[in-house]
């Protein structure tokens, strides 16, 4: 059986199954690891009172981003801030960067040039310096791989594997905007694009959505407070969207979880975009990878349900650009918003216990569209059914 597993391709493995597989087999680490294969950044003892966060990504033309709708300054840009949105899940400080590069022949000096200076504008702000990394040439598109380095201290630190039963669940700022803003830029022809503008009536939301699906903002002051005031049971970056980052929670947990749908923050410039699209912005925020598509309807221990029916990156906001943390708390974070975490939205829904982990979750946030337009509720729930 291992063998045949061995010789199946990507898509037919699955790219999560592939990581549990690669976990199980060459996972194991010894006691300097505090945390490795299954979280946002890996964490090794450094000192008594410090630990070690490390984080890669890596991105590849035609796959997470495309040169007809992006700059070479947004790709690196991106790329940068994924990895910075994995430092702030942990509750960790970012300090350095490494970063990598494949250049096919079509590309120039400056098309790079502009490339790293799109890594170091997200980096800059938050102190972060270059400090290594690699040139190669490439066949066949553009690669880049970042590597950031940070710090945090290991009893403080947010982790996947921390939510309970009856924790608050809530997101940093709205969801959906980058897939708003990404199927605006995939419009294809100029007239298309301007109808669209058009049908969402303010020029500036079409302007908002674009800006949130090429430049990101990593919550690296919310993960900081969230972690140090010692806020959340638990947290993961939002970059295989809200239903398959929550699944990586309950997994890790042993939890599962409810989600209403009604209580999903969405701006207005989502809500204008998805009226005028004729869409359900539910259906953006329940964009999964593809092979999680393949598990639609399946029902397990650990699902993760939403609205009235008890039925799993949400927005693909991370996948497709947007930078957003998932968290389990076990009070409300209006504490928090008080403390300056201004991003913190109100509690999605509440976790409930199970008898195993999530390994085939339901993705069916799109089964309460009639819910999905009403007005994003900021009501909480105190405990959950078990």
């Amino acid at each position: 059986m291992r063998t045949r597993s061995l010789r199946m391709s990507l898509p037919q493995v699955g790219e999560f199954n592939l990581i549990q597989s690669l976990r199980r087999r060459y996972g194991q680490t010894g006691r300097a690891v505090l945390c490795g294969i299954g979280d946002d950044a890996a964490m090794v003892r450094a000192s008594s009172a410090h630990a070690l966060l490390i984080t890669t990504d890596l991105v590849a033309e035609g796959i997470h981003f495309n040169l007809h709708t992006a700059t070479f300054a947004d790709i690196g840009y991106k790329a940068a801030v994924a990895n910075l949105s994995d430092i702030a899940a942990m509750g960790g400080t970012p300090q350095y960067l490494l970063a990598s590069v494949a250049v096919p022949r079509s590309c120039t000096a400056s098309n790079i040039d502009d490339l790293y200076g799109g890594l170091m504008r997200a980096c800059r702000p938050h102190g972060v310096e270059l400090v290594g990394g690699d040139t190669s040439e490439s066949k066949d598109g553009l690669f880049v791989s970042v590597t950031v380095t940070g710090c945090v201290e290991p009893g403080r630190a947010l982790r996947r594997d921390g939510a309970k039963v009856g924790d608050l669940v809530y997101v940093t700022g709205t969801l959906g905007d980058s897939l708003a803003g990404l199927r605006i830029l995939t419009r294809k022809g100029r007239r298309q694009r301007r109808t669209s503008e058009r049908e969402v009536a303010n020029p500036r939301y079409v302007k908002s959505l674009v800006d949130r699906h090429l430049h990101p903002t990593p919550r690296l002051q919310t993960g900081l407070l969230l972690a140090h005031d010692r806020l959340a049971t638990a947290a993961i970056d939002i970059s295989d969207g809200l239903s398959g980052d929550l699944a990586h929670v309950c997994r890790e947990s042993g939890v599962g979880a409810e989600i209403e749908a009604a209580a999903v923050p969405l701006s207005d410039a989502c809500r204008a975009y998805a009226v005028a699209s004729g869409v359900d912005p539910i259906d953006w925020v329940g964009q999964v990878r593809a092979d999680h598509e393949r598990r639609r309807g399946q029902s397990s221990a650990g699902e993760t349900r939403t609205g009235e029916h008890r039925a799993d990156k949400g927005v693909a906001d991370g996948v497709q650009g947007a930078s957003a943390l998932l968290v389990g708390s076990r009070l409300p974070l209006e504490e928090a918003r008080d403390r300056r975490a201004d991003d913190v939205t109100g509690a999605l829904g509440t976790s409930y216990r199970c008898l195993d982990a999530a390994a085939g979750v339901a993705s069916s946030l799109a089964d309460q569209k009639s819910r999905s337009l009403a007005a994003p509720t900021q009501r909480r729930r105190s405990s959950a059914s078990e």
